[in-house]
């Protein structure tokens, strides 16, 4: 290696395009500069690291290429090649599976040697690989590993489909952190069976925490070679996630806000929760979703709302019914009931479309990302009390947007239901090639504009077992990907506590009005946080964690006597609190840092001094009607305070 090479604006309308390595914005037009590492998948040649291939790829690590050029489309068949259609099939997988960037031909020009290479794939910003799963296996938490597993299984049906499963169990199963990610498909063997499952599976076992184990040994067992063995093993496999996710105490934040932009007459967006909504106790912080309307400001903006309202009344009452259930309730049947309530909605919307006369384009519609944090109840163990199960479920449809940001990492959950996506799932062409069509950002899905049958909303499944922070946006931020761009300039100072979610939630709607401005924007924050103590406790089972003093349960004259009732008010959470204990019956309570001394050390004298008062009082009273009866008690029975049930059950 002579020198580094210099990386080339991605702007093609830049005057002086190139720049030198390690620079982050253009030096001629800041613009952006784009450092993407590419897998090359070995064809039988070694390229020793610091070659320049092409006058473009610079190989930076053994299979790690650097594309100096982003802006130019990299070399590609007129016909895709068959045996790559697999990488194309499993698109709408991106969170864990790589994407097909194009060929190099290496080598002589009359019998060139096609490399592939591959982008989206587990490296981080510096082009360094991502841990391989057998090596971070050993180290992690136990709900980290058990997440694992639960995440190859829901892998297993979508690659067996394509012949690809065996990839599962090779070193291309990389992890980062909670996700796991495959650096290449196994082109070669694609006979894949369960028993192949079972033993790598079995494998794992010595190595996994000791309280695990067995049930690990146990679901082991149950896969053969059958087909329906996965189905059989998932219940189990699930209760084990959930019972160790359970022990992490899980508490949320939520904030949201909707913004016409710049440009715009009207909002066609409508989000939930905004400010108005946090007093719910009902429905925050366990639900937030998105929608941006389409057909106009005469029916976009109306079709949002509807849409919004109605899904609320709809997830009210499915909480309702996972809550008064005595087993845990799968992740299919969630899905399957998230599912028919997305098709609802659709249909109340698509019906006055009809009764109004719309027709094609001028059918009213919206797009929808939901986020349904699902509050189950684990029966208790041994080991712990039950907790919130730590369920997440995230539907869309359309092109607004779920990401899960963490200190290290920016993550998109979910994927556009555009003509772009489109193409590629066909296997009819690459992305970068779909993106050249005219109508590439054009839905391929929304609310309402069809009948119900004909909508495929995609719901995924994931356990929060980290903090993180879940952003929900419409594309008036996330178009020209600005999230990618900007999200280190929020997420480390919120995790540092520096900025509340409001302040960022602002930061995003002003950066999309600046940066794009085309569009309504919209935006929810949910920020989720695990006890550090706890965690301790879990990775060094002998760690005690701190005692805290319990305090008793105040009663209502207490309360008044020691809370003002503008104090009351203010202090009450705006969210449920998802870690109290099982005996909790109230989803907020006044915070008590804000309780005075002296207001406690007056109320309680005040409190003693009426109690001996009465008592003495009834005594006297007790005496002079019946002077040679033993007097009365004092004490009277406890009448429990009436309280409103939780939707949430506390744990």
């Amino acid at each position: 290696m002579s020198s580094t090479p210099l990386i080339h604006c991605p702007n093609i309308n830049c005057p002086h395009p190139a720049n030198s390595w390690g620079r982050q914005e253009c030096e001629a037009c800041q613009t952006q500069l784009i450092y993407r590492y590419l897998w090359a998948v070995d064809a039988g040649v070694e390229i020793p690291v610091g070659e320049f291939l092409g006058d473009r790829y610079y190989v930076v690590a053994p299979q790690v290429w650097l594309d100096t050029k982003p802006a130019q489309p990299p070399f590609m068949y007129e016909e895709l090649p068959d045996n790559i259609t697999p990488y194309l099939h499993l698109y709408p997988y991106k969170l864990h599976t790589p994407g097909l960037y194009g060929f190099y031909q290496y080598g002589e020009e009359a019998y060139p040697r096609d490399i592939l290479l591959l982008d989206n794939v587990p490296l981080d910003s510096q082009g360094q690989l991502y841990p391989a799963f057998v090596e971070a296996w050993p180290t992690a938490t136990p709900v980290r590993q058990v997440y694992w597993l639960w995440q190859i299984m829901q892998l297993w049906k979508p690659l067996s489909k394509e012949r690809m499963a065996f990839s599962l169990l090779t070193n291309s199963l990389r992890v980062e952190g909670w996700r796991l990610r495959l650096l290449e498909l196994d082109l070669q063997n694609r006979n894949t069976k369960h028993r192949d499952l079972r033993i790598f599976w079995s494998n794992l076992i010595p190595t996994a925490h000791t309280h695990i184990q067995q049930p690990l040994q146990e679901i082991c067992q149950m896969i053969g070679d059958i087909g329906e063995s996965l189905e059989a093993i998932a219940p189990k496999l699930n209760q084990l996630l959930l019972e160790q996710a359970a022990k992490l105490p899980l508490s949320a934040e939520i904030v949201g806000a909707t913004d016409t932009g710049p440009v715009r007459l009207h909002n066609e967006d409508c989000c939930y929760p905004t400010e108005q909504d946090l007093a719910s106790k009902q429905l925050v912080p366990h639900l937030a979703m998105i929608c941006d309307g389409v057909g106009g400001h005469d029916g976009g903006e109306v079709a949002s709302q509807l849409a919004v309202q109605s899904i609320k009344r709809l997830v009210q009452n499915l909480l309702t019914e996972v809550a008064q259930q005595q087993d845990l309730t799968s992740p299919d049947l969630v899905m399957k009931q998230l599912e028919e309530i997305i098709r609802v909605v659709n249909n109340m919307i698509a019906t006055e479309n009809n009764e109004q006369g719309r027709e094609s384009r001028q059918r009213m519609g919206t797009t929808l990302v939901m986020a349904l944090q699902l509050p189950q109840q684990v029966k208790p163990s041994l080991e712990s009390n039950p907790n919130n199960a730590h369920e997440l479920y995230i539907a869309n449809l359309g092109d607004s947007r779920a990401y899960w940001l963490t200190k290290n990492a920016c993550q998109l959950l979910t994927v556009d239901d555009d003509v772009a996506s489109r193409e590629v799932c066909l296997g009819h062409c690459l992305y970068w090639q779909a993106l050249q069509r005219r109508d590439a950002g054009a839905l391929t899905q929304a609310l309402g504009t069809r009948d119900g049958e004909f909508i495929c909303p995609t719901i995924q499944r994931f356990l929060i077992e980290e903090e993180g922070l879940l952003l929900l946006c419409s594309d008036g931020l996330s178009d020209n990907d600005w999230v990618e761009k900007s999200w280190t300039e929020y997420t480390p100072g919120i995790f540092r506590g520096e900025f509340s979610l409001k302040q960022a939630v602002e930061y995003l709607i002003e950066l999309a009005n600046d940066k794009n401005g085309h569009d309504n924007t919209s935006v929810v924050l949910a920020h989720y946080r695990i006890s550090p103590e706890q965690l301790i406790l879990l990775n060094n089972p002998t760690a005690r964690p701190l005692e805290k003093e319990v305090m008793p349960e105040l009663s209502e004259a207490s309360k008044a006597l020691l809370y003002s009732d503008d104090d009351e008010v203010s202090e009450l959470k705006p969210e449920a609190d998802l870690n109290s204990g099982p005996d909790s019956e109230v989803e907020a309570m006044p915070k008590s840092p804000r309780l005075k001394p002296w207001m406690f050390m007056v109320g309680l004298l005040l409190i003693l001094s009426v109690g001996a008062f009465v008592a003495v009082w009834r005594n006297w009273e007790n005496f002079r009607s019946n002077p040679n009866d033993a007097p009365a008690s004092s004490e009277s029975p406890m009448i429990p305070e009436p309280s409103e049930a939780p939707i949430s059950p506390d744990s």
